[in-house]
């Protein structure tokens, strides 16, 4: 199993980034796919997340309206397009696969937003 997380960086606040995980290994059509992140001092926590065929998404109340999580079954790629940044989106974030007892994780894109 092997995920390359893309798209991080450093960004001003009120900027954007579209973050991409492109996976292998697994079939990916068969998983649920979400995103966490991970900032300093802080346990991870939910961002978003997606089901197998990507006919339904939820996310976490402060990022509701500014991210959107999307899936390309074809291309085994999960994207995370981040809008309306803030300082405290500041994190590592990752890119989970889950399907009942299977879980893998990313190894994680560290996302900065500051002036």
């Amino acid at each position: 199993v092997q995920f390359v997380e893309s798209g991080g960086g450093l960004v001003q606040p009120g900027g954007s980034l579209r973050l991409s995980c492109a996976t292998s290994g697994f079939t990916f059509r068969w998983y649920a796919m979400t995103w966490y992140r991970q900032a300093p001092g802080k346990e991870r926590e939910l961002v978003a997340t997606i089901t197998s065929g990507g006919g339904s998404a939820n996310y976490a109340d402060d990022t509701k309206g500014r991210f959107t999580i999307s899936r390309d079954n074809a291309k085994n790629t999960v994207y995370l397009q981040t809008n309306s940044l803030k300082p405290k989106d500041t994190a590592v974030y990752y890119c989970n696969a889950k399907r009942g007892t299977m879980d893998y994780w990313g190894q994680g894109i560290q996302v900065t937003v500051s002036s």
